[in-house]
Order: structure tokens, then sequence, then C-alpha cells
């Protein structure tokens, strides 16, 4: 079931997903970091919510795609070419390039278990078997070279369930599918929070995270894709829920609601409003959210800020939004199809129906 809409053909959604990439990297800095200086960060901010908003896009927009593909053969090779290279030589330019901060001599390190182990299970979207490289960021107040990389795992898994949620949909109805998912993640969600509240054991907060929990925030964007009329009729009311949800948060929080108030307030500022063509200049959000978590890192190492904490933030989001334009014009754009929406709009200026995708590109 295709959705059309003039609104689809120009949007917001790459500009908002740099910046949630940005808010995730001025985040990890002030984590990894420790600097008290940086505190106003997290005061500002909210990875979580960075996060989330991220896979509500995805559902968005991994939806739209998958229905506008030719076949599940013409999804596959898109979902592979936009997502895959980049992520290769992030993984393998950190296991290569981090040898120089690494406290093992050139043989222990290259022919290390540790290192083989990182490269097949980071390659493998597996980041949490091995998330360190052998004697590096040791004296770090984390070891992970990437911690940014479990969300890809979990952007992946969507990916690949999307045509089974299809398929279910066109033969159960849409509604039915999507909302029954829906409620079960929400109940996943639940029960994981509670057994780690009753009894303090982070193992259940950590499978809160992954993606049973996280479901119900890319299905959100799913129901909002297919009921767009629906959503643009009554936008007005939407909006209102959706404000009112969050002003009355510290009064009671329905948890069962929160992705679909905030599904609806990231769909607005995407659909509403429009900047202009920003994708003309090339997705760099992927880049800065496969690359900033190693760039900060390398800079802690080296101290840099102890030594001057703002100064270091900068540092941080230059060199990884340089090297994120790199990636972008050296690997991410010579994969992608001659039909993409980047290569279309970097070609004539004009954006295409379409746009980049959750913590991983569309």
């Amino acid at each position: 079931m295709r959705i059309d809409s003039p609104r689809l053909r120009q949007n917001n959604f790459d500009l908002i997903r740099l910046l949630l990439a940005l808010a995730v990297c001025l985040l990890h800095a002030h984590e990894l970091s420790g600097a008290a200086d940086l505190t106003i960060i997290d005061t500002l901010l909210s990875g979580k919510i960075a996060i989330e908003s991220f896979f509500v896009i995805s559902g968005f927009l991994i939806f739209m795609s998958y229905e506008k593909s030719r076949s599940l053969a013409d999804y596959v090779e898109k979902r592979s070419r936009r997502i895959y290279p980049a992520y290769f030589l992030s993984v393998t330019l950190a296991a290569i390039l981090l040898f120089g901060i690494s406290d093992r001599s050139l043989t222990g390190y290259f022919l290390s278990t540790d290192f083989f182990c990182y490269l097949g299970f980071n390659l493998g979207f597996l980041n949490f078997l091995q998330p360190d490289l052998p004697g590096v960021f040791t004296e770090n107040r984390l070891a992970s070279v990437n911690g940014a990389l479990w969300t890809i795992k979990i952007e992946v898994m969507f990916y690949l369930s999307v045509p089974v949620i299809v398929w279910l949909s066109r033969r159960a109805g849409y509604l039915r599918v999507l909302i029954a998912l829906y409620v079960a993640s929400t109940a996943y969600s639940q029960l994981m929070l509670h057994l780690h509240q009753s009894t303090g054991r982070g193992m259940y907060e950590l499978l809160e995270k992954q993606l049973p929990g996280q479901l119900r925030f890319f299905i959100a964007g799913a129901l909002l894709y297919y009921l767009l009329p629906l959503f643009e009729r009554h936008l007005k009311w939407l909006l209102a829920f959706s404000v009112l949800y969050f002003l009355g948060r510290s009064i009671i929080e329905i948890e069962a609601l929160k992705p679909l108030a905030l599904g609806v307030l990231v769909i607005f500022f995407a659909l509403y409003n429009y900047v202009g063509n920003f994708c003309k200049f090339g997705d760099f959000s992927y880049g800065v959210y496969i690359l900033h978590f190693p760039i900060v890192q390398t800079l802690v190492h080296f101290g840099a800020f102890e030594a001057q904490p703002w100064l270091a933030l900068g540092a941080a989001v230059c060199l990884t939004l340089c090297g994120a334009a790199l990636m972008w014009h050296g690997v991410e754009k010579r994969w992608l199809l001659k039909n993409s929406h980047y290569v279309r709009a970097g070609q004539d200026g004009k954006p295409e129906e379409g746009a980049a995708a959750g913590g991983a590109p569309r």
C-alpha cells in the first residue's frame, strides 16, 4: 500500500537526522570524557529521545522505501548499498589506525584473537560481543571503540523485518498487524523495565533496549506513514495531544503513548515548514553517527578534554563532520544506485521523494 503526498517530495528528514546525530555526538563527548564543564549538554539534550526519534524516522521511511521498491531484491540491494560500505570502512579503519595508540606490539596487536574477533563480530553487526581492541583505550572511562554501533544492529533487524511485516499486513490488514506489533513491543518493554526495577539486575534494562523494546518506535513511524492522510487532516489535534503528553510527563507518564506522541512531533517537523533542499550537500548524518565515537575516544585518550573541554568538544565535532563529508563523497555516494534520492538531488538540486531514515541511512 503506497502512500502519496506532496509533502513527501519536499521534507526536512535529512536535516533532522543530522541534528540528531550531532546531538548523540555531543552527549557521548560528555559521557566519555566525564568533563564537568560539559554537564549542560545532558541538561539540554537527551540521547534516549534522539535514538528513539531515529527509529521513528526509520519506520516511516523504510516502509515507504519498501512499498516503492520494484521487488524484494531491489529493496535488499538499496539497503545493502546504503548501509554497509561506510559501515565496513568505519570498522576496518578503526581496527587498523588505532594500533597507533595501542599498548601492544605490532604482532601482539594484529595477530591477537581480540583483533580478529573485533573485526568479525563488528563487521557482522555484533558489536556487543567484542567492543574492544587489544590495548586500546584501556585508561579511558570506557574501553569500547564504537559504542554507538549497537543501534545499527537493531536497524538492520528492522530492515529484515519489513518484508515480513508487509507480507502479513497485506493478508491480515495493515492496522491490525501494526497495532498488534506496537502493543507486543510495549508490553515487552514494560516487562523488562519492571523486572529491572524489582530485581535490580542490569541485564533486564539492557534487554529492554534491544529490538523487541525498540520496535514500538519503528512501528509508530510505520503507522504515521500508512495513516499520513489522516495525520494531515487531524494535525492540530495530534500536535495538541503530543505537546500535552510531554508537558504532563512529570505528573503522569503513560509509556505506551510515548512512541506515538514522539512520532507525531518528529514527522510534523519533517514534513512541515520545509527549510530547503538540504540533501543537495549530501547525507552526512550516517557518517557523523558511525564515526564520532572513536574520534571522541581518541581525544579523551590524549587528555584533550582535561585540558580544554570546550575546545576539545569543538575539535571532536569538526573532525567528525570532516570525516563524515569524506565518507560521503569517497564511499557512500559511490555505492548509491543512479536513481537514488541523493544522486538526483546532487545533480539537479531538486529533492526527490523520500529521505534518509533511522540511525542508519535510507
